[in-house]
């Protein structure tokens, strides 16, 4: 597979595709956490949260088939929270999560964000190791998810 055959488009969050990524997105969170994950308790990103004008969802496919997503909250001037990224096991490696999260990035600074923000769990490894290499550094915790061990924020250069 090559990233560059991956298509990454705007998705309405209430489509069978996007439910399936989230659920997806679940069912691994579930099974890699200790004690589990239930996404009632975790910080929301409610279809109505991840549509124009208050948030995005991005789906990336290949052949059609969605094989992975990302969604942003937008707050204005404050930074926008990274949501829900997730790649399917079998596409990852091929750098579709830094696009995604580099389109979600852009998509920040358009809706007047000047920095993103986004946590996560100490046991999602490879995550923590692309949102470093993406340039965002660790800051004490800005929310109270019960399920994130690390902070990130990015400032988002006003090109």
């Amino acid at each position: 597979m090559a990233a560059g055959s991956v298509e990454i488009a705007v998705e309405d969050p209430t489509t069978a595709d996007a439910q399936a990524c989230f659920l997806a997105y679940f069912e691994e969170l579930d099974a890699r956490f200790d004690g589990g994950f239930d996404p009632g308790t975790s910080i929301s990103a409610d279809p109505g949260e991840l549509t124009d004008p208050h948030g995005v969802l991005l789906v990336a496919r290949l052949d059609g088939k969605p094989v992975g997503a990302g969604a942003a909250k937008f707050h204005g001037t404050e930074p926008a929270e990274i949501k829900r990224m997730w790649i399917s096991p079998d596409a990852r490696g091929h750098g579709i999560a830094r696009r995604i999260l580099a389109q979600l990035e852009g998509r920040a600074r358009e809706h007047g964000a000047t920095a993103t923000r986004l946590e996560t769990n100490g046991t999602l490894t490879e995550a923590i190791r692309l949102y470093r290499s993406a340039g965002y550094v660790e800051v004490a915790p800005f929310n109270d998810e019960p399920y994130a061990h690390h902070w990130f924020e990015k400032d988002l250069d006003p090109r």
